[in-house]
């Protein structure tokens, strides 16, 4: 995970306070069941270890923000030795200030002591969505975009994506470019479980005017037509925050070792149907569901705010 700090990024101090404190709670909610790391500077880290769990460790890697999930590793294995295949993120096609998150995937690499390979691509690791057994999910808006990849056509970027995953299975939609600063990243809609069966997150009651709307559902008949069976879970509509640029994403859960850890946004109904869900999906599993709603404001979720490492 990344400790955000930017005041480029937050110029409201006490909004970057009430992230930071969200982030906390997601470190130690995760903490309970696996070893969590935290980026930041040393410089805050004093601060910080106040509010972490004694299983969080402070690693000293500058950040600006705290989206591990885009500019964090890719971790591989070669043989039998662990590596990052490193698809190079550039703050969504320059939307954003990333002088240091642009090299954190290098910076871990260097700190674990594994080399690197990259994959030619700029881009985020939320713009796709991998099952384990072989088969991705990606919305083309998130990279065939000449904020991140000019140039590159959709079959050369498929073909770098499997290589940088060790998949051989791609599943594009459209998606939806240049509404959000991500283009629609897969990771907010819809998440593998398992092999070809996922989650997806849907509205009851769909715009057809609403282009997020148009483009949720034209990817889950993409997602039938390819065979895979796909639980719809349905989009708050009583929830504490009604802006309507704020993401409501049931889909956005974070699984850890022994838990999933996911969002509840104030609706009784969807969110005990979202809980039950989960638990359908991973019955081995505690779910833990949390208030995050300060990611939520920014357009993210728990798993935008994480990224798995192995033991290894």
């Amino acid at each position: 995970m990344q400790w955000p700090v930017s005041r480029d990024v937050y110029r409201d101090k006490w909004f970057l306070r009430d992230v930071q404190d969200t982030i906390a709670r997601i470190a130690n909610a995760i903490a309970e069941f696996e070893p969590v790391v935290m980026l930041a500077a040393q410089e805050y880290h004093s601060d910080i270890r106040k509010t972490l769990s004694s299983n969080v460790s402070l690693w000293d890697i500058p950040t600006d923000d705290l989206w591990c999930r885009d500019s964090g590793p890719i971790f591989a294995t070669n043989g039998r030795k662990l590596q990052v295949n490193h698809i190079q993120f550039n703050g969504w096609g320059n939307r954003q200030p990333h002088r240091n998150d642009a090299k954190i995937a290098e910076r871990v690499a260097a700190r674990l002591g594994v080399a690197m390979s990259n994959s030619g691509l700029k881009g985020e690791a939320g713009g796709v969505e991998q099952d384990g057994f072989g088969t991705l999910i990606a919305h083309e808006s998130s990279w065939v975009h000449p904020n991140r990849n000019p140039g590159k056509s959709r079959q050369q970027i498929e073909e770098a994506l499997l290589a940088a995953y060790g998949a051989d299975r791609m599943i594009w939609s459209k998606g939806v470019r240049d509404l959000d600063i991500t283009d629609y990243h897969i990771d907010s809609l819809v998440r593998f479980t398992g092999r070809n069966t996922g989650l997806i997150n849907l509205p009851d009651d769909p715009d057809v005017q609403d282009p997020f709307h148009a483009a949720a559902y034209d990817t889950y008949d993409a997602l039938l037509r390819a065979g895979l069976s796909v639980d719809v879970i349905s989009e708050p509509n009583q929830r504490r925050i009604q802006d309507e640029d704020f993401l409501a994403s049931y889909a956005n859960f974070y699984v850890c070792n022994g838990a999933v850890i996911s969002a509840q946004f104030g609706d009784r109904d969807t969110d005990m149907q979202a809980r039950r869900a989960l638990q359908r999906h991973f019955p081995d599993r505690e779910v833990i569901a949390l208030n995050v709603d300060a990611l939520g404001e920014l357009g993210g979720g728990i798993h935008c705010a994480t990224h798995e490492m192995p033991r290894a």
